[in-house]
């Protein structure tokens, strides 16, 4: 028999609430966490706005927060989720074995050095010649090795496995705005074919930087509603103009069944389907056929033995770009039949925007909410609707419902489709 892979803890860092409780309530009021942005000086960009994380210290999550003091904000935090996670888990040094616990991670790089960067080739360009000596010189001069280190993207996974002594795997994978799921279904493989008992995994990112906010606008990716930031992810509605960035963490921490229940851990829900797709298409557009996702959504339903029919509720990727909300709407068709008409779905992007490698670990968290709490998490700004977009969408308002098996989709840029199921636990 397949091992099974529970989850005995979550936590989360998001522009909607620094805790899964704080996160879940905003959902269910429909409240956004879109504003404009303060991270620097946007008001000669196209869009002006974004997602932030807000009032989110350290300080408040571990003891010696100096030890990260040149830490971007991706890496803290994914530490602030995973301390959450480790502590709802009630994970302690004498209940594991650490070569047994290990680390799967989607995550982003970290804040870039924008404005050093920019001054470095200001000071290095000279009548239309760019000297490299003098740039490289004044660069050895005034860029910290460590802050450097720092942004590189497998760097959070180094520093939860340190701080939780976890010697086990240790991965990170960043294929886009797929990368937390990629990274919880990988993870549950591992598990799976028992080789750990415990994986921490989940993702972190923040893009909200000058260079994160230039490349998305030159690909025309987001919304430049600047008139009412609120209101600019807007998730299957005819009028949407692209998605809202933001940034944040969620963690999991998956454990395989039977040591769950050795040492009597909390379990929150269980991970019974995972598929993973490409579109072997283009690097920034999706196959126009959905193929790639509808693939992935049917690998995970077969790899959960379960059908569309008892798929009680579907978080959608549903970034508000015109394209992905149609082609998603489409391979949700493809895959459920006449069921997708009856499923529920809804985008959580539209209140704390799209977290991008960290998206899918918080939308899996929802997921799991969902089931715990039997009600349904709304797409707001819901006002006109699109005929290639006529699904249940939850529209504006949280929604009771009993859910015992939940879907959340992830597609990223490249074509990298990844779908997890999620049920409640059943002994």
């Amino acid at each position: 028999m397949r091992r099974r892979v529970v989850v005995t803890g979550v936590g989360c860092v998001t522009p909607i609430g620094n805790d899964v409780q704080a996160m879940w309530a905003s959902l269910l009021q429909g409240r956004s966490g879109v504003d404009y942005i303060t991270h620097f000086d946007a008001s000669g960009f196209p869009t002006k706005f974004a997602a932030e994380v807000k009032d989110f210290r350290l300080g408040n999550s571990i003891d010696r927060p100096e030890r990260f003091e040149y830490a971007g904000r991706n890496i803290r935090f994914a530490i602030g989720a995973a301390v959450q996670a480790i502590e709802q888990a009630e994970l302690t040094d004498d209940k594991f074995d650490p070569t047994r616990f290990g680390v799967y991670l989607g995550a982003g790089e970290g804040q870039q050095d924008f404005f050093l960067f920019m001054r470095l080739i200001a000071n290095a360009q000279k009548e239309g010649h760019f000297d490299m000596d003098r740039f490289t010189r004044e660069g050895l001069q005034s860029m910290n090795p460590q802050e450097e280190l720092e942004q590189e993207p497998n760097m959070p996974a180094g520093h939860l496995a340190s701080l939780f002594n976890a010697q086990g795997p240790n991965l990170n994978c960043l294929t886009a705005c797929a990368a937390s799921s990629q990274a919880i279904g990988e993870a549950t493989e591992i598990i799976r074919q028992g080789e750990a008992e415990l994986m921490l995994s989940g993702g972190a990112h923040s893009m909200i930087h000058p260079f994160g906010v230039t490349g998305f606008n030159l690909l025309t990716a987001l919304s430049t509603y600047n008139e009412d930031p609120r209101r600019a992810s807007r998730p299957f509605d005819r009028d949407r103009d692209g998605f809202v960035l933001g940034e944040g963490a969620g963690m999991l921490l998956l454990e395989e069944l039977e040591h769950a229940k050795r040492r009597g851990a909390p379990i929150l829900g269980e991970i019974l389907g995972y598929g993973s797709t490409a579109d072997a298409f283009r690097i920034t557009d999706i196959h126009p056929e959905g193929r790639g996702a509808t693939a992935c959504i049917n690998m995970a339903l077969k790899d959960a033995d379960c059908t569309p029919q008892e798929i009680d509720y579907i978080n959608a990727h549903g970034t508000s770009t015109a394209v992905n909300d149609k082609v998603e709407t489409l391979a949700i068709k493809q895959a459920f039949g006449e069921s997708a008409y009856r499923t529920p779905i809804s985008s959580t992007k539209s209140m704390m925007g799209h977290l991008i490698a960290a998206a899918g670990s918080a939308e899996a968290i929802v997921c799991l909410k969902s089931i715990q709490e039997g009600m349904l998490a709304p797409t707001i700004n819901y006002v006109t609707p699109d005929p290639h977009c006529d699904l249940d969408y939850v529209p504006n308002e949280a929604r009771p419902a009993k859910v015992r098996k939940a879907l959340s989709n992830s597609f990223g840029f490249g074509g990298q489709n990844i779908s997890l199921i999620f049920s409640a636990f059943e002994g």
